[in-house]
């Protein structure tokens, strides 16, 4: 039997959505299921209502999109302590690990921590020697304290020889399995932002496990003996096996598999995206293809952090947004009735007014519920409550916008019925087919991906020839990752000129993606 189908499932604040999609991006299936309170039962129901009528076995990968780790990070449930240590005395000894962090997300995951000779400068000399001892007496400390580790170390993205002989006395002392996290893995140059944001990945290790170990179980449960992945926050794939190693690069995957949806649903490969969905809205810009990454730190739970992320405006705006009569005239949002709205909305025969009520008012929404139970909503309430939405978006899409060139927008998502015809600043509104299982369609299409981040010195080596060096470690990345060799590409290249340093040092950056093979 030919493995031609494969299964993207994503998981929403709202709806947990899943689609089967055959070799050329056709949608053969597609469904919507309310996300649960253990997220894993949407799961599960929505692999069962989206196979009815499938041949299983021509099923051969499976991709899921969850907010798992986003929301253990925000809630701060289900995180690991964490030992912290920075190689990087003397140089950095004035400002400790966490010192910006907040208070509850501190207490919940740092443990022990210690800064101690070792790390390079950023022309990779050495600071000091690695203090071995030290590390050695770190696992002594931490031992049967904490259940994982962050290491980190100054430019350890171009010289990490001393994180990964810190990882292996680390082995040595407390076994081979013990749960290590290397900052040169997880983020870009800057220390204290790529520190936090190891600190947060060797805290998600515990979830990501059961993560993997959910979705395995989900795909048993429904007899498929498939691959399976999940979609990190540029719109490419991760295996089970990176996915456990590197967690906290799956936080922002939910609006980037909407994002990459949408750009191959409504074959466009730059544009704008808005996806709605039940609590929030999301406007970010598509560039050849996958959504722009944002330049600066990003906030993570309260957490200044560097690895990358998608560029995005997100307000609380979405088909659950409550509506409120006041004497002073109609408030939306941010409040929801989430993925209780097929039973709270009016129209659905509940008592709570939603902005899904307006827009089945308002006429923008058919086909949900029975609109003789929103005739009593006045007329007025609807004008207001449609203005403000309105409003919103074309707020959203002004910020987001980078320059003076006119982009379309594409709608997506199961509350984009309230984004309308025409909006101010867009050359014109695009819904494309199945426009509101986009998240699940992007993840079902993501592609396997390898980058490269390195220190190059032109001066030595000649620019032309680094970046072909630099080129073909990302590509061969991409493959070892699983990208088919023949349809691998390079998608982006960026060079950042180290004015400080010696040699006509360039920071690189290279991204290659390919489909998987087959």
């Amino acid at each position: 039997m030919i493995k031609d189908l494969r299964i993207g499932i994503d998981v929403g604040g709202t709806n947990t959505d899943a689609v089967v999609v055959d070799n050329q991006g056709t949608v053969v299936a597609a469904t919507k299921a309310a996300t649960t309170p253990d997220p894993f039962d949407g799961i599960r129901a929505a692999l069962e209502q989206v196979l009815v009528g499938v041949e299983k076995d021509r099923i051969g990968q499976a991709m899921l999109g969850t907010t798992h780790p986003a929301n253990a990070v925000i809630q701060r449930r289900s995180l690991q302590r964490v030992g912290t240590l920075r190689l990087a005395a003397p140089a950095t000894v004035g400002v400790r690990p966490g010192a910006a962090w907040p208070a509850d997300l501190l207490a919940a995951i740092m443990g022990p921590v210690s800064i101690i000779r070792g790390g390079n400068n950023y022309d990779g000399s050495e600071i000091s020697p690695l203090d071995e001892n030290a590390v050695r007496a770190f696992a002594g400390e931490i031992a049967g304290v904490v259940e994982a580790i962050a290491i980190s170390a100054p430019f350890s993205p171009a010289s990490h020889d001393h994180e990964l002989r810190a990882a292996e006395i680390i082995f040595e002392e407390l076994g081979p399995n013990f749960a290590v996290s290397l900052s040169h893995r997880v983020g870009a140059l800057g220390l204290l932002e790529r520190e936090n944001a190891t600190i947060l990945n060797a805290s998600l290790l515990g979830v990501a496990r059961g993560v993997v170990r959910g979705f395995d179980a989900a795909l048993t449960q429904n007899s498929l003996d498939v691959e399976s992945f999940l979609t990190q926050n540029d719109g490419t794939l991760m295996s089970a096996e990176e996915a456990v190693q590197l967690p906290v690069l799956s936080l922002g995957s939910g609006p980037t598999n909407s994002m990459r949806g949408a750009s191959s649903l409504a074959q466009l490969s730059d544009a704008m995206v808005i996806d709605v969905g039940g609590t929030s809205a999301d406007v970010g810009i598509l560039v050849d293809g996958f959504p722009r990454e944002s330049a600066s730190a990003i906030e993570v739970g309260g957490v200044r952090t560097n690895f990358r992320m998608p560029d995005l405006i997100s307000i609380g705006l979405g088909g659950g947004s409550l509506i409120g009569e006041t004497p002073d005239g109609v408030t939306v949002g941010p409040d929801s009735v989430g993925y209780r709205v097929s039973t709270d909305a009016r129209v659905r025969g509940g008592s709570t007014l939603t902005l899904s009520d307006i827009s089945v008012r308002g006429g923008r929404l058919q086909g949900f519920g029975d609109p003789a139970l929103v005739e009593s909503v006045s007329e007025d309430t609807v004008r207001q409550a449609l203005a403000w939405v309105d409003s919103q978006i074309e707020i959203m899409v002004e910020r987001m916008k980078a320059s003076k060139h006119v982009l379309p927008l594409i709608a997506v998502g199961g509350g984009s019925h309230l984004v309308p015809d025409e909006v101010a600043g867009v050359s014109e509104v695009v819904r494309p087919p199945n426009h509101a299982v986009a998240n699940a369609y992007g993840a079902a299409i993501a592609e396997a991906s390898g980058s490269i981040d390195q220190v190059y010195r032109y001066g030595e080596q000649g620019r032309e020839s680094s970046l072909e060096e630099a080129r073909w470690a990302a590509v061969d990345a991409a493959v070892r990752a699983g990208a088919d060799p023949a349809a691998v590409r390079v998608t982006s290249i960026n060079e950042v000129p180290l004015t400080y340093v010696p040699g006509e040092a360039c920071r690189v950056q290279v991204k290659a993606a390919g489909p998987l093979l087959r």
